[in-house]
């Protein structure tokens, strides 16, 4: 039992020593960080989506995805568009 005793503490001790030389937020030693690759320049950015809400329902969605009335309502289906707006 006295042995065990004495390998926990030597354990931890060897656990507090080596965790005393990082400093938190930094890398583990012997391991760079990767450099990030930005963007390429020429590569323009994506649209952000635009979200409409559908007329009928309020549902919001893609304007890809919405449905129009003559009108130019965003509707989410074509069974909501025939109902028509509330």
């Amino acid at each position: 039992m006295k042995f065990l005793l004495l390998i926990v503490v030597i354990g931890i001790a060897l656990w507090l020593f080596k965790a005393r030389g990082r400093t938190p937020g930094a890398p583990p030693a012997g391991k760079t960080p990767k450099p990030t690759r930005s963007a390429a320049p020429d590569k323009p950015e994506p649209e952000p989506t635009v979200m409409l809400a559908c007329a009928h329902c309020g549902v919001h969605l893609p304007q890809a995805d919405t449905v129009l009335d003559a009108a130019g309502r965003p509707f989410c289906t074509e069974a909501h568009r025939l109902a028509g707006p509330r």
